[in-house]
C-alpha cells in the first residue's frame, strides 16, 4: 500500500460515480477499477485516465460461486485501503463483505432504509415521497442493509418523473461519495459493528455541505 490511501472501485456500467471519485479525490487515489461487465463504459474511462483495470466476467467462470471468488481475489491483489462499489450490480457474498469489513462502502440512490434494491426513483414517486436522495453505507451481506454513513437529500418536485428525479439525485451522489471516501481516508469516519463514528471536522463539514450523518 502507498502512503496515500488507495481505493479499488467496482463498477458494472457507465461509472459516473467512479469519475466523480477521481475528479474530487481528497486524501486518497484510485488504484484499481474492476468490472464484472466487459463492455462497461467506466472501463474505457479508466483506460483513458491511466488507471489499472480488470474485467472479471461471468462468461469466464463455470459458476457464480467461482466468479465471486475470482472477484474477491482480484480485489485482494489490488491491495486497497478502501473498496468502493459504484454501480456494481452484484450482491457480494459474506466472505467478501467480511474480508473488507469496515472498508467496503456503497452508494445507493435512495434515503435508506427506504427503497433498498432496484427502481428506487420510481418507487419513491409511487409512494408520494416529499424528499429523496442518496445514501453511502458500509456493506454487509444483505442488500443495502449495512450501517449508513451519510445521506444527501433532494426534494421531489411537482411534475417529477423517474428521469428528472434520477438526474437530481445523481448530482448529489457525485458530491457525497467523494466526501465520504476522502473523510474515511483521513480517518475522520470510523466503523464499529454497532455504529459509525465521526470526528469533529467530519461533523462540521457534513453540516456545511447539508449531508445527513448518523451519530
Amino acid at each position: 500500500m502507498s502512503d496515500i490511501p488507495t481505493l479499488t472501485v467496482l463498477i458494472s456500467g457507465r461509472g459516473s460515480n467512479l469519475v466523480a471519485l477521481h475528479a474530487h479525490a481528497s486524501n486518497y487515489r484510485i488504484g484499481h477499477v474492476i468490472s464484472n461487465t466487459p463492455d462497461a463504459l467506466g472501463l474505457s474511462w479508466a483506460a483513458q485516465a491511466g488507471i489499472p483495470h480488470t474485467v472479471v466476467a461471468r462468461a469466464n467462470y463455470e459458476s457464480l460461486t467461482t466468479l465471486k471468488a475470482a472477484i474477491l481475489e482480484t480485489v485482494r491483489l489490488s491491495q486497497p485501503d478502501i473498496v468502493a462499489l459504484a454501480g456494481f450490480m452484484m450482491v457480494l457474498n459474506a466472505e467478501f463483505t467480511e474480508a473488507f469489513k469496515g472498508r467496503l462502502i456503497n452508494i445507493h440512490p435512495s434515503l435508506l432504509p427506504k427503497f433498498p434494491g432496484l427502481d428506487t426513483h420510481a418507487r419513491a414517486l409511487t409512494a408520494g415521497e416529499a424528499e429523496h436522495g442518496a445514501t453511502v453505507h458500509f456493506v454487509d451481506a444483505g442488500v443495502d442493509t449495512g450501517l449508513r454513513i451519510a445521506q444527501a437529500v433532494v426534494p421531489v418536485l411537482l411534475g417529477d418523473d423517474e428521469k428528472t428525479l434520477a438526474a437530481r439525485t445523481l448530482t448529489v451522489e457525485h458530491a457525497l461519495y467523494p466526501w465520504v471516501a476522502g473523510t474515511m481516508a483521513r480517518g475522520g469516519i470510523r466503523f464499529t459493528p454497532e455504529r459509525v463514528y465521526y470526528d469533529e471536522q467530519a461533523l462540521l463539514e457534513a453540516r456545511r455541505l447539508s449531508f445527513r450523518v448518523f451519530e
